[in-house]
């Protein structure tokens, strides 16, 4: 499955990307499993903010728009 998508980002869009692909594939099945973590806190150097959300949100756009990319 790795070998038949084409990977194009080096952040945090890998994983949309992973994911719009393989959903446009239709090929396989993405499975969500649960898993207990405990989250860093800002004081312990959380990194993600809104911005990240925003570009989350533009990479979905980006690559169902043209999964190739």
């Amino acid at each position: 499955m790795l070998e038949s998508l084409h990977i194009t980002a080096n952040d945090f869009g890998f994983e949309v990307q992973i994911s719009t692909q393989t959903a446009l594939a239709q090929k396989w099945r993405i499975y969500e499993m649960g898993m207990h973590y405990y989250g860093r806190t800002y004081h312990e150097g959380k990194k993600i903010n809104w911005k990240d959300g925003l570009k989350a949100l533009w990479y979905l756009v980006r690559y169902r728009i043209s999964p190739g990319n």
